[in-house]
C-alpha cells in the first residue's frame, strides 16, 4: 500500500467537492501566455465535514470558499504544472461593497492551491477580482469572474 495515498485523500475529497459544484470547471479559468489560473467559489456547506475539518474551513450557510490554482504550460511539458504564486483576491457584492479575501496556500503532493473564506447572505451574484503573480513571472495577471452563490 502506498503510504502517501491516505495523505492525499482529503485533497481529492476537496477537489471532488469543487468539481461536483462546478460542472463547468474547465470554463472557470483565465489563460494569459503560459499561465492558466483556475478558480471557483462555493458555499462551505458543499464540503463534507471531514474535508472542512482537515483544512480548517468553517462549514456554515453564511460562508463560502474561494479556491484558486495557477498552472504553467512550459514548452516541452506534456501537461501544465502547478506553480506557486502571490494571489490577492477581492469579492464585490452587488450592493457595491468590496472586501478582500484572505487566502492561504495549500501544498499537498504536487498540488498547489490558494483557499480563502468569505461571508455570503442569501442569494448573491458576486464579482471576484484576482491579482496573481506566479513565481518567476515578471508581472501580475488579473482575472475577473462572476458567480452566483446561495447561502442562508
Amino acid at each position: 500500500m502506498n503510504l502517501a495515498f491516505p495523505r492525499i485523500l482529503p485533497v481529492l475529497a476537496l477537489l471532488a467537492a469543487l468539481l461536483r459544484t462546478a460542472p463547468a470547471l474547465a470554463e472557470r479559468s483565465h489563460t494569459d501566455g503560459e499561465y492558466v489560473i483556475h478558480y471557483n467559489a462555493l458555499p462551505t456547506t458543499a464540503l463534507s465535514p471531514e474535508v472542512a475539518r482537515t483544512y480548517g474551513i468553517t462549514r456554515s450557510g453564511t460562508r463560502a470558499l474561494l479556491n484558486v490554482a495557477v498552472l504553467r504550460q512550459s514548452a516541452g511539458d506534456a501537461e501544465p504544472r502547478p506553480v506557486g504564486a502571490e494571489v490577492a483576491a477581492r469579492v464585490r457584492h452587488l450592493t457595491g461593497q468590496s472586501l478582500p479575501i484572505e487566502l492561504r496556500e495549500v501544498r499537498d503532493q504536487d498540488a498547489i492551491y490558494y483557499i480563502g473564506e468569505f461571508r455570503i447572505r442569501g442569494r448573491e451574484d458576486l464579482r471576484f477580482e484576482l491579482d496573481v503573480r506566479p513565481e518567476g513571472a515578471g508581472r501580475t495577471i488579473t482575472a475577473r469572474f462572476e458567480q452566483h452563490l446561495v447561502g442562508e
